[in-house]
């Protein structure tokens, strides 16, 4: 697969395309994505790591950012709590391969004088109305929002220029925080990063993935746990927004080549598939029963993340 088609896959947006091809060519290129540490990782993080490999292999640096920082000012624990969590979350994201990688603290980073002054510089460019906005998918309890939540997209922006990168990867709920960033960073004396969205997935009974619904797998769940979520989770005839579905794209295939389906001949014997699309056509067209495609899932997913597992001990 060659560097573009690594880059690009999975993705919902790249901003722009013409500036990733210029820097795909560069010799050099150095990639972010920055993560609030949180209780459990889990498969909407993965969709991100899973990018993130898609880059490195693409020749990129790639950068972790534990940003335990940005989950206080969020208001999503105190300073000894996710500071804590920001280092099971990195063994977390070791165990599903990024290793070889850049792991930077937040706070190791973001209270240096030469970060804080460009945080106060943007500050006096970027209205109140326009920080606001641009924290609507990513803050907490935005209906009364804090003076720290104002800060957290400032601090975004400027973590691109402090952390010397090109491109930034997130979930398309970063778009907003991304634009400002593009906008302006080049009034700091930085250019404006390439910026790769990748899909917010569904939850395993297609309602939006939430740590309070309980409705993901997390990456250091038991075997028997994995397999017991896919079998409860919803499975429509339709291909769109099914999360199993979204599961095999997003996980599972950028990971493995072939899906096996095994069920017995009176049900159509076993079928092996080498590509998401060819599964879900057959599924559309009901040659895939949805209790099959949650067995080989489950299956799946108890396979990838055997590692997890294994590194967290």
């Amino acid at each position: 697969m060659d560097a573009y088609t690594l880059a690009t896959r999975n993705t919902v947006e790249v901003v722009t395309d013409e500036e990733l091809r210029e820097l795909l060519q560069a010799p050099r290129k150095r990639v972010y994505a920055g993560y609030e540490p949180s209780g459990e990782v889990h498969l909407g993080h993965m969709v991100t790591v899973n990018k993130l490999l898609d880059l490195k292999q693409a020749g990129f640096e790639v950068v972790v950012l534990l940003a335990d920082l940005h989950a206080f000012l969020n208001r999503k624990g105190t300073m000894d709590e996710v500071r804590e969590l920001a280092e099971y979350n990195r063994r977390c994201f070791e165990g599903l391969g990024l290793m070889g990688v850049e792991y930077v603290l937040g706070t190791e980073l973001q209270l240096d004088r030469d970060y804080v002054v460009p945080v106060l510089q943007a500050s006096q460019s970027v209205t109140l109305a326009r920080a606001r906005r641009s924290m609507d998918e990513v803050g907490r309890a935005m209906e009364a929002p804090t003076v720290s939540q104002m800060i957290y997209p400032l601090m975004q922006m400027v973590d691109i220029m402090a952390l010397g990168v090109d491109a930034a990867v997130g979930g398309i709920d970063q778009r907003k925080i991304h634009m400002l960033a593009r906008e302006y960073l080049p009034e700091l004396g930085y250019r404006a990063p390439v910026c790769l969205h990748t899909p917010i997935l569904n939850g395993l009974d297609g309602k939006k993935m939430s740590s309070s619904a309980g409705n993901y797998i997390s990456v250091a769940d038991a075997e028997d746990a994995i397999r017991k979520k896919m079998q409860k989770a919803f499975c429509p005839p339709e291909v769109a927004e099914n999360p199993v579905l979204q599961v095999l794209q997003y996980h599972v295939f950028p990971r493995q080549s072939t899906l096996e389906i095994r069920r017995p001949e009176r049900f159509g014997g076993d079928r092996a598939f080498d590509s998401y699309d060819a599964l879900a056509t057959a599924f559309a067209n009901g040659e895939v029963h949805p209790a099959d495609l949650k067995k080989a899932a489950g299956e799946a997913m108890v396979e990838l993340l055997r590692p997890v597992r294994e590194y967290l001990g």
